[in-house]
């Protein structure tokens, strides 16, 4: 197998098979040139829901930027500032082209994360009571179960789709139904590309399906982008929502919306700050948004570390998105493989897992609970103890997302409004006894572009070793003081 070098980094670069494939040993030796701190600090991260890794070559093409140019705030044109326009414009080209977008008719504007792009579609949005009303799936992220704030405030209905077990999918027609709307009144619609608690790859089919209904549709990319394509010229969404820290690690607090030009126009901004305006007066008290992103985008962009997503976007498609696809593909069969095959002596199962129980329509996050010799959920904040203590970075608690939380764990409606109701402020131990819950959330394991099969076997060697036909104890825990 032949290698290939750049012209400025003796780092290796994959090479992919005739057939467009990378195969595991390429992947390893990514993960030692690229990745290498993982294994030199005997750290097992297997959070890259949370957090995507960054490649060591990201880092030292900042540095090499920075330290060879001057680089001045963009709201002007000074030979310092220039630069800095010309970078960030070549960003949002490049984004338009990883995301499969027609510049003739997708805007992207740049935010801090994909909790701001979602804010600025709520806040402008025009809902409206009975005629542009907001649905979305129960499985979708706090960012986007906001949303709803927005349309409440405008007097507009808020409609959950719910999810069927085991899987914790839409059925058809639950999503059929809904789509009709209520009264006939359509609106926006919001749903994850990937789920980020189950890991549940949601149809991206729904999009022109709504969109043909009278929908306006908004994305969530954040946690299905790292390792999938996206092809908005063929799935055509009103509104998509990215953070670039989850797809390659690097520069966090940069984020995207990118947005068909024809729905950016739809919104309706409720204020104005710097950056955004063509012409303002302040004592006759007007003023006159810019056009297309520069309305969108409050104050100065983050000009140093938007170029950064560049350099992001050129390492993960030189590795090829679809490669990164079928390599958290394989661990994630291996671990789901693993998962089923851990029992306690008397046969029962060490695990609970929530979601698909295959790679099929799914992405590389999987979450689960622990179970003891007595078959009880093990308390997440025993196992965060103790991956902590083994040098293993995975996530637990709510992750976000209370409504796929309720669906795994089965806690009914009737339930949630009456605690809901009460007015006496419950503690985190009180909210869960009212609910019935043995424990205050799950346990989440995700695999990314710089993770091995030694880290999904070590993790499964973890949970055998500290679980197997044991009852842990639980004393010591710090109480719980919110999801």
């Amino acid at each position: 197998m032949t290698e290939n070098l750049t012209e400025t980094d003796d780092r290796r670069t994959p090479v992919k098979h005739p057939d467009g494939t990378t195969d595991g040993a390429e992947f390893a030796r990514i993960r030692a040139a690229e990745y290498g701190y993982l294994d030199e600090t005997g750290h097992i991260y297997l959070d890259y829901t949370g957090a995507a890794l960054p490649a060591r070559r990201q880092l030292h093409a900042q540095t090499e930027r920075l330290t060879r140019g001057v680089f001045g705030n963009p709201h002007t044109e000074s030979p310092a500032s220039a630069p800095s326009t010309a970078l960030v414009e070549r960003a949002r080209e490049r984004v338009l082209d990883f995301a499969g977008a027609d510049p003739a008719e997708y805007t992207v504007v740049f935010t801090a994360n994909a909790t701001a792009a979602c804010r600025l579609v709520g806040e402008g949005y025009p809902f409206r009571r009975r005629h542009a009303e907001l649905l979305l799936t129960l499985d979708n992220h706090n960012s986007v179960n906001g949303l709803r704030e927005f349309a409440r405030a405008r007097r507009a209905s808020t409609t959950y789709i719910p999810l069927t077990e085991p899987d914790l999918r839409v059925a058809d027609e639950e999503l059929e139904t809904a789509l009709r709307g209520r009264r006939g009144g359509r609106g926006l619609f919001a749903f994850p590309a990937q789920s980020n608690f189950s890991g549940v790859h949601h149809p991206l089919e729904w999009i022109p399906y709504a969109r043909e209904r009278g929908w306006h549709v908004l994305l969530d990319a954040a946690a299905f982008a790292a390792s999938n394509p996206l092809r908005l010229s063929r799935w055509d969404a009103d509104f998509t929502v990215l953070s670039w820290y989850k797809v390659f690690g690097y520069p966090t607090g940069v984020g995207a919306l990118i947005a068909r030009t024809s729905a950016l126009a739809l919104l309706r901004r409720p204020w104005f700050s710097g950056g955004t305006i063509q012409v303002v007066s302040a004592q006759g008290q007007w003023h006159r948004l810019a056009e297309g992103a520069a309305a969108f985008e409050d104050g100065t962009v983050n000009f140093h570390a938007i170029p950064e997503v560049c350099t992001g976007l050129d390492w993960v498609e030189s590795i090829g998105v679809d490669a990164v696809h079928d390599h958290v593909a394989r661990l994630t069969s291996r671990l789901l493989s693993g998962l089923a095959r851990l029992r306690h002596s008397d046969g029962r199962p060490l695990t609970r897992l929530y979601g698909p129980r295959t790679v099929q329509r799914r992405g590389g996050t999987v979450a689960l609970n622990v179970l003891d010799a007595g078959g009880a959920v093990v308390d997440e904040r025993i196992v965060s103890r103790d991956s902590t203590a083994a040098r293993i970075s995975l996530r637990t608690g709510c992750f976000c997302n209370p409504g796929a939380g309720e669906a795994a764990f089965a806690i009914g409606t009737r339930a949630l409004r009456r605690t809901g109701r009460e007015r006496a402020a419950l503690t985190m131990e009180g909210y869960l006894t009212r609910l019935g819950l043995p424990s205050g959330g799950a346990v989440r394991v995700s695999v990314g572009l710089p993770s091995s099969s030694d880290d999904v076997d070590a993790l499964l060697r973890f949970l055998e070793t500290t679980y197997r036909d044991r009852v842990p104890s639980s004393d010591g825990l710090a109480p719980r003081t919110t999801c």
